[in-house]
């Protein structure tokens, strides 16, 4: 899985860049919780929830390469690996690979960190009142693979993500029919629709959202002695699942008192801290 000359020169210039914005992204104070649940050794599976922000994949990379050194090899949905070439190398620079079984298991072999979102491109647009909610429907795999190879879950959580932008409708309006119908005849999945959104005001300029980024304890998935793996498996899922709607409740209660979860400047010295 040596990456090609290209993506290495990629992943060099990323690096670099990260680095220098870092000073830039502390200035946001972001809220990160629970690195002191990370296994040291990086062998274990992020399962996590999107956001519309997308901001969840930068802010666990760079603090899983920042607490223990390990570079994160985000799991892309499998759409994503038909992007042009220059889009589909700066995925593979940033550690992301399309995210097939044989492809999991590979990197659980190499006991590499792995970061997974059971909902995959699907739980990106929110319609309104689906705010950080989680929309598996069922999708098991990542618990599969993790009973399959004794690989450790750590679920993690983020909130702040689907509150930059918000939806106009509900899903079942007649505004989000129509985003479900366009979404369905621009990449043929009805799953991916397209919700009208706002951010300040009724403009699309963003609305300004500190983060809050948990790491919660990691879920050992051994199977115990004379349980059949398959029913394990949907166990180990059932699990995490829990713990991450858990993680996102508790996040949503921190933000509520925080005065400064709209990043103004006049609730920057009451900041609440992990």
């Amino acid at each position: 899985m040596e990456p090609s000359a290209r993506v290495q020169v990629l992943r060099r210039v990323l690096d670099t860049a990260t680095d220098r914005l870092r000073p830039v992204l502390d200035l946001a104070r972001p809220y990160i919780d629970g690195l002191q649940h990370l296994p040291a050794d990086g062998r274990f599976l992020l399962v996590g929830n999107h956001t519309q922000f997308g901001s969840e994949i930068f802010l666990i990379s760079d603090a899983i390469r920042r607490s223990i050194g390990t570079r994160v090899r985000p799991l892309a949905d499998r759409g994503f690996g038909r992007m042009p070439r220059l889009a589909g190398d700066l995925l593979a620079a940033y550690g992301g690979v399309v995210g097939a079984p044989e492809t999991a298991r590979e990197l659980m072999r190499n006991d590499q960190t792995i970061l997974v979102f059971p909902g995959g491109g699907r739980e990106i647009p929110k319609f309104k009142g689906e705010e950080y909610t989680l929309r598996w429907q069922g999708r098991a795999g990542f618990a599969r693979l993790s009973v399959e190879n004794g690989y450790p879950i750590v679920p993690v959580g983020l909130v702040g993500g689907d509150d930059v932008y918000r939806s106009w409708t509900t899903r079942d309006s007649v505004l989000g029919r129509f985003g479900a119908a366009l979404g369905r005849r621009l990449n043929g999945r009805s799953d991916m629709a397209m919700p009208l959104l706002r951010g300040i005001g009724p403009t699309l300029i963003p609305r300004p959202q500190r983060m809050y980024l948990r790491f919660g304890t990691p879920i050992d998935t051994t199977t115990p002695v004379g349980v059949d793996p398959e029913t394990w498996a949907g166990a180990v899922k059932e699990d995490t699942q829990r713990a991450l709607e858990q993680i996102l409740a508790d996040l949503m209660r921190v933000r509520r008192t925080d005065p400064f979860r709209d990043l103004s400047p006049l609730g920057w010295s009451g900041a609440t801290m992990a």
